[in-house]
């Protein structure tokens, strides 16, 4: 460095900052005009000069006077350092920590004039990507921020290889960005600090620009999901009062000056956070909202209070408490409802968290009084009926109505005047605060708008703030109901686990098919599958088992299917057709789930080879008898023996999900009708059909005269006498032998093929011998195959033989988990350590393992812990009916059942379910809860089950029809129907309270009907 450019650095760190400080046009302004530029705005006195009211003259000459600075600094350092241009930019440093020092300016005029100086080029190209950035954004703070990210950029561009210029560059950039969180905004309208004589300038810059209305769409991630929400539903043309919305960071006078708030047309200004009205924080009461907006003044202090309420340290801790990040603080300003009734309704009970009743709360004038909490609202509950199918064919909502006295659920239904009456019993006491009631076709209006929304919101409960004004129902918010979620569904989950659910089946079975059931979400998935429990799949309730219906809508909207995924799991709604951009985005984890599809048979046959019989066959050898293994094999060698079983299990389940699925896309895809496949390959139908070939040979065998010697009076206790007859009679023999194969068979079927704690054929014989009987004295339709099959039919005949040999396996490896149970159960009843036979299956797979491995603390509360789930699962197995879906983390409690009890349907009414089985038939009705308590059953007789497994397919083979409470398509009612030609109706809820024995019913097992006579 020569000694000319030493002098030249002394002056650039000396002069520069110096220069940066003069006032040179506050000694003007004061020697003119006798005022004091420090003194006005911000305390800026290049921006209050130019500001200043009657001295516009002035604002160009300090504009000017700040522009000569930033150029001169800049002409000084060039002809000091002519050859390297990165000290032109310290030196506009320099004059910019100067101004900022003495004059607390940001110094903004003399960096980018100087900028100019420095590179002419350079200044224009960010001068036109900011200003084209900023007429489109027209976003002050970040406008700004751009053009400080655009300085170093564009210099960059310019000069890629001058890398001291670009850091000098960069160091400007950000001591700008600092100074500017240091000093006030003098263009933020907001500030206390700015006045009358500052308010009318830089009218672009300070966010003049096209008016954000709720008519137009709305981003919640810009301006809050409140704003966001009403936008929408202007779009779906529902009644929304006209407002207008200031997004976070803008200036309010635009909208301020647009408006005219008068006490005839007086304005509400409402919150709308970003965050606030989400799907996991509601906000509610967190911000401020001001009502009876009369003037402008008022307008602009309650938008101010408005968006100083976010950070009100209640707003605050409300946030860190429930996870929620900080954002921003939009406003809504609106046209203010002068309501003659206003309240809020709840389109699900939010304390029951179950049922189809619409809460509602009214009281006479504006819905803040609701809210507030310091009025007692008059409380309605009144019942309405989901449409059978809520999404019409162009695309509107269905025709939703009020229950009528028949169909509905609620006691409160019982007559159009009870269905809309109070709810609470002092009602009277509190309609003392009315000065009139609501009508009641307002009510159901309101009801039928809370569920419509919940609809538009893909089945999520909604909390709808409205107001009426005498002729318009105005919608004022609506928003999820945080606390009624997740969706839990019984819809599905009752035919893979029905009924009560022991603790040990429960810990056994919910890891199992949660796991598997992630591992193919995430195959699918990839990277979009983080963030996910699928642990959270499922849970119980009363005893049963239910699946997250709001987890599962999530994940299948993330594998791209539509939106109407949760609406499909709750309440069987269609599909529409998913998007061309979320099937391609989905096609490399759906090309993956087709190569496991296509590789299905192949894998199979490799771990049945070398997992599944291996293990079958050494497990048979072992459990010839529990008594005998019990003393032979330690604890720990039967927990051994558990944890291959589970091992084996887990693989199992994967075969047993996948197998299905794929048997009913095929199906689907290829136009296969069910007629056209051999269902003896399932265990079901193969057992049946056994069964039934050994009731023949029994009926050859034995005269007509003796076969009356045999018959009982009572059809019901049929196999004592014939079972009698076979032992004493030598021909008889072969027919009990060919019995004890059946049993070696089939005997690891149950009732409940999927839960352990049900003793399977093998142990408990009295059910299939008492059907064979029953089967002997009068025989069923014998079942038929397709005589040939098509190219198409033969390929998902493939599935079905893979389907039946998954079942078979799956099914045996759970009756040797049971027969381990019930061994280890042997040895603890002989200690002492349980009282009863069963008692082990109250007790959790991981308090099983902790009492194998000696943990006393386990040993001393065994028995309080398996009396306390016994009573509890006693109750859960009173309550005959529990609800389809129920909503939030925590179950409602027992007594709310009381309120959906189901009233029995009467004469004329027609239930609706899934057709199964095709055909129609008139019968009369059985009722069958279970296979211990099996009536007398014929040709005229229509079966109604809770559920159907493997274990009842010989029952249901002997009726003339099915009604099934869940099921589809593919479960083993339907399947056993469909093999013998048996109308079946699955899915019809609630179907074993609504008909009753004796009733006569028309059933049509193509439609899903079942109409009472």
């Amino acid at each position: 460095m020569s000694l000319t450019q030493v002098w030249g650095s002394l002056l650039i760190f000396i002069l520069c900052p110096l220069l940066g400080g003069l006032p040179l046009i506050d000694w003007l302004v004061r020697a003119i005009a006798g005022k004091q530029l420090a003194e006005l705005g911000s305390g800026n006195v290049s921006v209050s000069a130019a500001f200043y009211h009657g001295g516009r003259w002035l604002g160009l000459l300090a504009v000017l006077s700040e522009a000569l600075k930033g150029i001169s600094v800049v002409l000084l350092a060039r002809h000091f350092f002519p050859d390297d241009p990165a000290w032109e930019l310290i030196a506009l440093i320099s004059l910019v920590m100067g101004r900022y020092w003495f004059s607390r300016g940001a110094g903004t005029t003399n960096a980018m004039w100087g900028y100019a100086a420095h590179d002419w080029i350079a200044a224009g190209l960010v001068l036109l990507i900011g200003g084209v950035s900023f007429t489109i954004l027209r976003q002050r703070k970040q406008g700004r921020l751009g053009i400080l990210i655009l300085l170093p950029i564009v210099l960059f561009l310019r000069h890629p290889q001058d890398d001291q210029r670009i850091l000098m560059a960069m160091a400007l950039s950000g001591l700008l960005a600092w100074i500017y969180t240091k000093i006030p905004d003098d263009l933020d309208l907001d500030s206390t600090q700015a006045n009358e004589e500052s308010q009318t300038l830089f009218r672009f810059f300070r966010g003049d620009r096209a008016l954000l209305t709720l008519d137009r769409q709305l981003d919640a991630q810009k301006v809050g999901h409140k704003a966001a929400t009403l936008s929408q539903l202007k779009r779906w043309d529902y009644k929304v009062p006209p407002g207008w919305v200031l997004p976070p960071g803008d200036d309010a006078i635009p909208l301020v000056e647009h408006l005219h708030p008068s006490p005839r047309n007086p304005l509400v200004v409402r919150s709308s956070a970003i965050g606030e009205d989400s799907d996991t924080a509601s906000a509610a009461g967190q911000y401020a909202t001001y009502l009876d907006i009369f003037c402008r003044p008022a307008l602009e202090e309650a938008i101010k209070k408005c968006r100083d309420s976010y950070n009100r340290p209640n707003a605050v801790q409300y946030r860190r408490d429930r996870g929620v990040a900080d954002a921003a603080m939009a406003v809504l300003v609106q046209i203010q409802v002068r309501g003659i009734f206003s309240g809020v309704a709840f389109s699900r009970d939010p304390i029951a968290r179950q049922g189809d009743d619409v809460l509602i709360e009214v009281l006479p004038g504006d819905a803040t009084q609701v809210v507030s909490g310091q009025v007692t609202p008059q409380e309605y509950r009144i019942p309405i009926r989901d449409a059978a199918s809520a999404e019409e064919k162009n695309g509107g909502v269905g025709d939703w109505g009020s229950e009528g006295v028949e169909n509905s659920t609620s006691p409160s239904s019982q007559s159009p005047e009870r269905a809309i009456a109070p709810t609470t019993q002092n009602s009277k006491l509190k309609a003392q605060n009315f000065s009139i009631t609501p009508p009641p076709n307002l009510l159901q209006s309101v009801a039928k708008l809370a569920r419509e929304l919940e609809h538009r919101y893909l089945g999520v409960p909604q909390d709808v703030e409205w107001s009426f004004d005498g002729e318009t129902l105005w919608v004022l918010q609506t928003r999820p109901i945080t606390t009624l979620q997740p969706i839990w569904t019984r819809k599905i989950a009752a035919e893979v686990i029905p009924g009560v659910i022991p603790p040990l089946t429960w810990s056994i079975n919910r890891p199992l098919t949660c796991g598997v059931w992630g591992d193919l979400f995430s195959l699918v998935l990839g990277k979009r599958a983080k963030g996910l429990d699928f642990l959270q799949t499922a849970t119980l309730y009363h005893g049963r088992a239910y699946f997250n219906a709001s987890l599962l809508g999530n994940i299948f909207r993330r594998m791209g299917l539509p939106a109407e995924s949760l609406e499909f799991l709750t309440r069987g709604a269609k599909f529409s057709k998913p998007s061309f951009t979320s099937t391609l985005q989905n096609v490399p984890g759906l090309l993956r789930l087709l190569r496991r599809e296509l590789l299905l048979p192949e894998e199979f046959e490799r771990d049945n080879r070398q997992q599944f019989v291996p293990l079958l066959a050494r497990l048979s050898r072992d459990s010839v008898l529990a008594s005998e293994a019990s003393q032979t094999h330690s604890p720990e060698d039967l927990l051994a023996r558990i944890d291959a079983i589970l091992n084996c299990l887990n693989r199992a389940t994967y075969y047993s999900i996948l197998a299905p699925l794929s048997l009913a896309l095929r199906q689907a895809m290829l136009g296969v009708g069910d007629g056209e496949l051999d269902s003896s390959p399932l265990p079901e139908v193969a057992s049946l059909r056994s069964l039934q070939e050994l009731a023949a040979a029994t009926h050859h065998l034995i005269s007509d005269r003796d076969r009356e010697v045999v018959r009982p009076t009572e059809s019901s206790n049929a196999s004592p006498q014939l079972f009698a007859w076979l032992a004493e009679h030598t021909d008889g023999q072969p027919i009990l032998e060919q019995f004890e194969q059946f049993l070696l068979r089939y005997g690891y079927l149950s009732e409940v093929a999927t839960d352990i704690a049900v003793p399977t054929w093998r142990e408990n014989p009295h059910p299939v011998r008492e059907l064979l009987a029953q089967y002997f004295f009068n025989p069923p339709p014998a079942g038929t195959s397709p005589a040939s099959q098509s190219w198409k039919a033969s390929i998902v005949q493939q599935r079905l033989r893979l389907k039946g040999r998954v079942t078979e396996v799956y099914s045996r490896l759970l009756a040797e988990l049971r027969w381990s149970v019930l061994a280890l159960e042997t040895q603890w009843l002989e200690e002492d350590w349980l009282s009863q036979p069963g008692d082990i299956f109250f007790l959790e797979l991981p308090e099983i393992r902790q009492l194998v491995a000696g943990i006393e603390e386990e040993r001393d509360r065994i028995a309080q812990v398996i009396a306390d789930r016994k009573a509890q699962l006693d109750q859960y197995r009173q309550i005959q009916t529990v609800p389809a879906l129920f909503y939030g983390i925590d179950p409602p409690a027992p007594s709310f059942i009381a309120v959906t009890a189901t009233v029995p349907a009467k004469a004329g009414v027609c239930l609706s379910g899934i057709g199964a089985s095709p055909g129609n038939i008139e019968g009369q009705i059985a009722i069958v809860h279970n296979l211990q308590a099996i009536p007398e059953i014929d040709l005229d007789t229509i079966l109604v089950v809770p559920y159907t497994d493997s274990g009842w397919a010989p029952l249901l083979a002997r009726a003339a029809g099915l009604i099934a409470e869940v099921g589809g398509r593919l479960s083993h009612g339907a399947i056993v129907a469909r093999e013998y030609g048996i109308p079946a109706v699955m899915d019809v809820r609630n179907a074993t309270q609504l008909l009753k024995d004796g009733q006569r019913v028309r059933l049509d097992g193509e439609r899903g009907t079942v109409e009472l006579l």
